[in-house]
C-alpha cells in the first residue's frame, strides 16, 4: 500500500511540474535567440522543419522585441547565420521552403529594424548580414527575388515577394535613410517590375505593389546621387503603349499599368453623392511618370474609343475587378475603389482618355484642402501643361489639350452651393480638354474663400491658368471658352483677399497673390487679340473691368496705402500698385463716357448692349501702356522648391505601405489560404 501511494505521488509530482509543450519550430527561435548560445545553423533538423513545414511569425515576432538591442548584438552571427539560410532557401525546389523562407526574412528586416531605433548604435547590415559579407549577401537575395518575379511560379509567392521588397523599402520611415536601399540601387529589379506590368495575369494581380514600390525605389535618395531607377524610367519607350491597335491591345507595360490605375479614382454611391478614395502612393507615381518621361504624355492623351468602366472592389483583402483591355487594365487597380460602384460616364459618349478621368478625379479631390492630394494634383496639372507644350517636336502632345477637332464632354463635380443651380449632365458642352482645365480652375477659385485660406494652392491655380493663356496667345489658339466665368471668378477672387486684408495678411503675403491675378488682366489686355475667339470676347473683357471697377479701385487704395508707408509689404504693394495702370486707364477712360452717354440719353441705368456699344465706340481714344513679361514663367523644378513637400509625401506613402505590410498580413493562417495551391 505504501508502494501504491509513493508511486502516486512521484506521478502527481511529476504532472505538476510538467509545462506545456511548444512546437518544434519555436524551440528552434528559443535555441537561436538565446543569450550567450552559439547555434550550430547548419543543423539539418532546423532547416528540414523550418522551412519546409511551418513558421510562427508571431512568436518569431515577439521574440525580437523582447531582445534589446546590446542583447542582439552578441547573438549577431546567429542572425547572420538564419538571414544567410533563408536567402539559401530562396532557390529550392518546394515553394512552401521559399514561402517561409520569405517570411522569415520579412520578420527579420522589421523586427531587427526596430532594435535599430534604441541606443545601441548597431548598424543593420552588419546585424543581418555582416559588414564583410553584405555586398554577396543582397546580390544573392535580390538575384533570388528577381527569378522568382519573372519566372513561371506561382502568382501568390510573387505577392509575397513583393511584400518582402516593400518591407525592405519601407522599414525606416525616411527610406533615404535606409543604407540597404544601396544594394537594391547596385542589384536593380526595375526589368523585373517592368515584366510583372507587362505580362498577364501578373500585371492585374501585382500592378498596384509593384507600382508603388517602383514610386518610392524612384525617390531613394533623389537628389544626392544617382538612382539608376530614375534614369531607367526617364527612357522607356514603351511602343505597346504609345501605338495601340487591335494587334496590340491586349499588350501592356509601365505606361499601361500607370495609366490603367486612373480608371477607379472616384465613385459615387447609391444617392449620387460623390466619394473618393485616395491614394497618395498612385499619385506619386503619376507624377513621376509624367515628370520624368516624356512619352507618359502622349499616353495620358490616348484617346479610348467605346470606353467601358468596370467595377473594382476590395473584399477581405483581395482585389476584384472586371477586366479591361489595352492601356486600361491596371490603373483600374491603384485607386483602391471599396465596396462601390463607379461613376459612369456619359452614356453619349462615344470617345474618353486617361486625362478626362484625371480631371473628374481631381473636381473631388479639391473639395479637401487640408490633405496633401489637392496640393499634389495642381503639381500635375501645372507640370504636365508646362511639359507638354515644351515637346514641340510632339505635335500631339503639344496641341491635343486645344484642338477643336478632339472635344470631350467633361462631367467635373461641382461642390452644392446656395447661389447656384446644379446644371445638369446633358447640358455640358463638349468642347478641347483645355476648357474643362479651366472649368476645374474657376471652381477651385470661387468654393475655397473660406477662413481657413489655402493660399499656396490659390497660388497654383492661379500659375495653371497663366500657363494655359501663355501657349494660347504664343501659338495663337482661339479657344472658344467662356472666359467671363474666368474673370468673375477672378474678381471675386480679389475682393475676398481685400475683404480679409488683416486676417490674411498675418498669414500670408496676400500681394503676391493680387499681382499675378492682376497681370492675367493684363494677359487678356495686352494680348487678347491674340488667342480671344471673338471681337466680342475682348469687348466684353473691358465690360466686365467696367462693371467690377470699385473692386479695381479698392484693391489700388489698399496696396497704395501699404506702399506708400514703411512697413513689411512696401515692396509687395508697390509691384500690385504698377500693375493696376491699364486697368486703372480703361476704368478711368470708359466710366466718363459712360455716364455722360446715360445723362445724354436720360437712362439711368444702362443696359449691357449699350455700355458695350460706348466701349466698342472709344477704342480709338484709350492709350494703354505696354508691359513686359506678362507671358513669362518660372520653369518647373522639384528641388529645391517642392522636394521638401515630396520627402513628406514619401515618408507617408512608406508609412502607411508598412502598416498594409505588417507580419499580421502575413499571418500563417492567411497564407495557408492565399497559398493553398503551392506545393
Amino acid at each position: 500500500m505504501a508502494q501504491v501511494e509513493k508511486k502516486a505521488g512521484l506521478l502527481r509530482k511529476s504532472s505538476a511540474s510538467k509545462k506545456p509543450l511548444k512546437e518544434k519550430v519555436v524551440l528552434m527561435y528559443d535555441e537561436i535567440f538565446a543569450v550567450g548560445n552559439e547555434w550550430q545553423p547548419v543543423a539539418c533538423s532546423f532547416c528540414i522543419f523550418v522551412f519546409f513545414y511551418s513558421v510562427n511569425l508571431e512568436y518569431l515576432e515577439g521574440k525580437l522585441e523582447s531582445l534589446d538591442g546590446d542583447d542582439l548584438m552578441k547573438i549577431k552571427d546567429n542572425v547572420n547565420s538564419l538571414f544567410h539560410h533563408c536567402i539559401q532557401a530562396l532557390g529550392e525546389e518546394h515553394q512552401i521552403k521559399v514561402v517561409n523562407a520569405l517570411q522569415t526574412l520579412c520578420a527579420l528586416l522589421w523586427g531587427v529594424h526596430q532594435k535599430n531605433k534604441s541606443t545601441s548604435g548597431f548598424d543593420i547590415i552588419n546585424m543581418l548580414m555582416g559588414f564583410d559579407k553584405a555586398e554577396l549577401r543582397m546580390k544573392d537575395l535580390m538575384e533570388s527575388l528577381d527569378t522568382l518575379l519573372c519566372g513561371e511560379g506561382s502568382e501568390s509567392l510573387k505577392s509575397l515577394c513583393l511584400k518582402l521588397l516593400l518591407c525592405l523599402v519601407t522599414v525606416t520611415d525616411n527610406i533615404s535613410q535606409n543604407s540597404i536601399l544601396e544594394y537594391v540601387m547596385i542589384n536593380s529589379i526595375f526589368e523585373a517590375i517592368l515584366q510583372i506590368l507587362s505580362t498577364d495575369p501578373s500585371r492585374r494581380q501585382h500592378g498596384y505593389d509593384a507600382v508603388v514600390l517602383l514610386a518610392l525605389l524612384v525617390n531613394y535618395r533623389k537628389y544626392e546621387s544617382v538612382n539608376p531607377y530614375i534614369v531607367k524610367l526617364s527612357i522607356i519607350d514603351d511602343e505597346t503603349t504609345l501605338n495601340v491597335n487591335k494587334e496590340e491591345e491586349n499588350q501592356g507595360g509601365f505606361f499601361s499599368a500607370i495609366t490603367n490605375m486612373v480608371g477607379s479614382m472616384f465613385i459615387s454611391d447609391a444617392d449620387e453623392k460623390i466619394s473618393v478614395q485616395t491614394n497618395e502612393a498612385v499619385l506619386l507615381a503619376l507624377y513621376e511618370a509624367v515628370h520624368l518621361n516624356r512619352n507618359f504624355i502622349t499616353v495620358l492623351a490616348q484617346v479610348k474609343r467605346h470606353f467601358t468602366w468596370s467595377l473594382c472592389s476590395i473584399t477581405n483583402g483581395a482585389l476584384s475587378y472586371t477586366p479591361l483591355s489595352g492601356l486600361w487594365i491596371i490603373f483600374k487597380i491603384s485607386f483602391l475603389v471599396m465596396n462601390s460602384a463607379e461613376l459612369p460616364l456619359d452614356p453619349n459618349l462615344q470617345t474618353s482618355n486617361l486625362l478626362i478621368t484625371f480631371l473628374k478625379y481631381s473636381s473631388i479631390v479639391m473639395q479637401d484642402t487640408k490633405g496633401i492630394f489637392c496640393l499634389i494634383i495642381f503639381i500635375i496639372l501645372a507640370f504636365f501643361i508646362f511639359h507638354s507644350y515644351c515637346i514641340l517636336q510632339d505635335q500631339y502632345a503639344n496641341s491635343f489639350l486645344h484642338d477643336d477637332n478632339m472635344n470631350f464632354r467633361v462631367n467635373l463635380h461641382r461642390m452644392p452651393m446656395r447661389h447656384r443651380k446644379k446644371a445638369a449632365d446633358k447640358n455640358i458642352p463638349s468642347r478641347p480638354l483645355a476648357c474643362a482645365v479651366l472649368d476645374l480652375m474657376v471652381e477651385f477659385i470661387v468654393t475655397h474663400m473660406m477662413k481657413e485660406f489655402p493660399m499656396d494652392l490659390y497660388m497654383r491655380c492661379v500659375q495653371v491658368v497663366h500657363k494655359l493663356i501663355c501657349y494660347q496667345k504664343k501659338c495663337r489658339v482661339r479657344l472658344h471658352y467662356t472666359w467671363r466665368e474666368l474673370w468673375s471668378a477672378l474678381i471675386n477672387l480679389l475682393k475676398f483677399l481685400m475683404s480679409n486684408e488683416t486676417t490674411l495678411l498675418s498669414k500670408y503675403n496676400i500681394f503676391q497673390l493680387a499681382l499675378q491675378v492682376v497681370n492675367l488682366f493684363n494677359m487678356f489686355i495686352t494680348y487678347g487679340d491674340t488667342f480671344l475667339p471673338t471681337p466680342n470676347s475682348y469687348d466684353e473683357l473691358y465690360y466686365e473691368i467696367v462693371r467690377m471697377h470699385q473692386v479695381f479701385d479698392n484693391l489700388y487704395c489698399m496696396v497704395l496705402r501699404l506702399s506708400t508707408n514703411t512697413g513689411q509689404w512696401k515692396e509687395a504693394a508697390s509691384k500690385v500698385t504698377h500693375a493696376l495702370v491699364n486697368v486703372r486707364a480703361i476704368i478711368n477712360h470708359f466710366n466718363p463716357k459712360i455716364e455722360s452717354y446715360a445723362a445724354v440719353n436720360h437712362i439711368s441705368q444702362l443696359s449691357e448692349d449699350q455700355v458695350l456699344e460706348v466701349v466698342r465706340s472709344n477704342y480709338d481714344t484709350l492709350t494703354l501702356k505696354l508691359q513686359d513679361g506678362l507671358d513669362q514663367y518660372e520653369r518647373y523644378s522639384e528641388q529645391p522648391k517642392e522636394a521638401a513637400f515630396f520627402k513628406e509625401l514619401v515618408r507617408s506613402i512608406s508609412l502607411n505601405v508598412r502598416k498594409n505590410v505588417s507580419l499580421n498580413t502575413l499571418s500563417q493562417d492567411f497564407l495557408l489560404k492565399e497559398f493553398s495551391s503551392i506545393s
